[in-house]
């Protein structure tokens, strides 16, 4: 066997490996984080509400203060759609507003087209710890099709996507408790 031949072999099982071991990798991943805003809970939830205030506090969105943005629909209501072309790190996509229980959850659903094509949940929940108190939790959950879905078994998504979450809910209190 010639070299070039071997180097062909050794890729190929490489590659076979690999898609292999992605058959019993994972497909879904789930992240959640929380944090206690000093603000009573229709103050905390009348802000959140409105996707655009995610200029001001997602860690995402910042990504890339000069990204395209466009609107459809009325923010804060069911429907409302805010769609977005940034940079290679920010990717191009959008969230819609599925559905919302005031004072209690806002069900988003983002829909990214790139760096990949992906539909992930983004819910907000609130809930009063008192009168002046307010617990926000923001998740995020998806799945990734096979053979992508080998990219969980090397990567950490959890710990990233859970910083990036806990970064915007630093954010948020920032904001809000001023």
């Amino acid at each position: 066997m010639n070299v070039l031949t071997i180097i062909v072999l050794v890729i190929v099982a490489i590659i076979t490996l690999i898609l292999i071991v992605a058959l019993f990798v994972r497909k879904h991943y789930s992240v959640k984080r929380e944090i206690i805003i000093n603000k009573p809970i229709s103050e905390v939830f009348n802000y959140i509400r409105f996707l655009k205030n995610q200029d001001y506090y997602s860690k995402w969105v910042m990504t890339d203060p000069a990204m395209k943005k466009t609107f459809t629909g009325t923010d804060g209501q069911p429907g409302f759609i805010y769609a977005w072309d940034g940079n290679k790190k920010a990717g191009k996509g959008e969230e819609e507003i599925k559905k919302i229980n005031d004072n209690e959850y806002i069900d988003i659903e983002v829909r990214f087209e790139r760096p990949f094509a992906a539909i992930a949940n983004t819910p907000f929940k609130t809930e009063s710890v008192s009168g002046t108190q307010t617990r926000v939790i923001w998740g995020t959950s998806s799945q990734m099709k096979y053979p992508m879905n080998i990219m969980l078994a090397f990567m950490n998504i959890e710990k990233m996507l859970g910083n990036d979450l806990q970064i915007s809910l630093h954010n948020l209190k920032n904001i809000l408790e001023k």
